[in-house]
């Protein structure tokens, strides 16, 4: 897959753009001010593979605990701004890696230059975050929010910061509809080489929004658009970095832990297919080794599909046959201990590990 060429940033230590991996980003759902409760939340976000963190600044106390924050974790630190630049300055004082700024409800030139300035000081990065529904009303076409509308806002924004000398842009173009940020960000990456972070804004709850967002991300990521992205989703974001990774698993952009081939059962199957799947990935959760494991329930594709796999389970009835590496591993083992060989082989295959 050709990626889009854009200009590589620095964030904290972190590089973003260019022909680095696709960043996995996520965002703290904490009080920031409740510094231990957000300094949970990044370890967590850490532990399942997030590399970018934003956090909320909705008034000084958030600003001033970054300071604190980033005393206790190694994550770069993304400042989430809007309304007030004298937020942003305080969270630079305090050392956030990285900057957003809405141009929907930040809109004074002078104010916009002055943040650029310090953030050029500090080597830090400005991501201009365009949302649908905080358009300004300069950008909007009858009314209404387009892709044209949004893309028109975004340069507004980056052209206050190029004027004022400052280059390390990151730009964000969301909506709750796909088609919309779709065209949006289609219609941007033609207009300059900025890092584009992808993401499908209020995309809502579970099911929903995990289909939303996989579609809406894995278009743009599938047509090379896109250098980081964030899933947006209630709850807990420890989930948006595990649907994160499977987007860019599935698009075969970044690798991380095992990927499962599963067959969907029919009239042919004898064994508890979703449930060995459900278990084997419950006691893999752990493992960040790339690994392919099939779980097929016939043979029918299941030959092929176990052969292709570093591992796998090939279903007959009450039993099924263990495979690595294309090869059996285990014949006839009873249904009931499938699980248990399986994560046995594979965990004594693995240097390190431990089932």
């Amino acid at each position: 897959m050709e990626r889009r060429r854009s200009r590589a940033v620095r964030v904290g230590e972190l590089a973003l753009g260019g022909e680095n991996p696709v960043v996995i980003q996520s965002m703290t759902n904490t009080a920031t001010s409740d510094i231990a409760a957000t300094v949970r939340q990044i370890r967590d976000l850490q532990a399942a593979g997030c590399e970018l963190v934003r956090v909320a600044v909705p008034d000084m106390d958030s600003a001033r605990a970054i300071a604190a924050i980033k005393h206790e974790v190694s994550l770069p630190i993304a400042a989430d701004i809007h309304y007030d630049p004298e937020l942003a300055l305080a969270a630079l004082r305090a050392g956030a890696d990285k900057l957003r700024l809405n141009p929907g409800n930040i809109r004074d030139p002078k104010a916009i230059r002055e943040i650029a300035a310090r953030a050029a000081e500090r080597g830090v990065p400005i991501r201009v975050g365009v949302n649908a529904g905080s358009l300004d009303a300069r950008f909007l076409k009858g009314g209404k929010a387009t892709p044209e509308g949004m893309v028109e806002a975004a340069l507004w924004e980056i052209s206050l910061l190029e004027k004022a000398g400052f280059h390390d842009i990151v730009v964000s173009l969301k909506a709750a509809e796909v088609e919309l940020t779709v065209e949006a960000n289609r219609l941007l990456a033609r207009e300059g080489n900025w890092p584009l972070h992808l993401g499908i804004t209020e995309p809502g709850p579970d099911l929903e929004g995990i289909v939303k967002s996989a579609v809406g991300i894995g278009i743009l990521l599938s047509e090379g658009i896109g250098d980081t992205i964030r899933v947006s989703l209630p709850g807990d974001p420890v989930r948006e970095v595990e649907v994160a990774w499977e987007i860019l698993k599935a698009l075969g952009l970044r690798e991380r832990g095992p990927s499962f081939v599963v067959c969907p059962t029919c009239g042919r199957t004898g064994i508890d297919i979703p449930g060995i799947a459900a278990e084997v990935k419950r006691r893999l959760s752990t493992l960040k080794t790339p690994l392919k494991i099939a779980i097929m329930g016939c043979p029918v594709n299941g030959l092929v599909e176990v052969k292709r796999a570093d591992y796998g389970i090939l279903g007959g009835r009450g039993f099924g046959t263990v495979y690595a590496h294309g090869k059996v591993a285990k014949p006839r083992v009873r249904e009931e201990d499938l699980v248990d060989e399986l994560i046995g082989l594979i965990f004594a295959e693995q240097e390190g590990s431990s089932p």
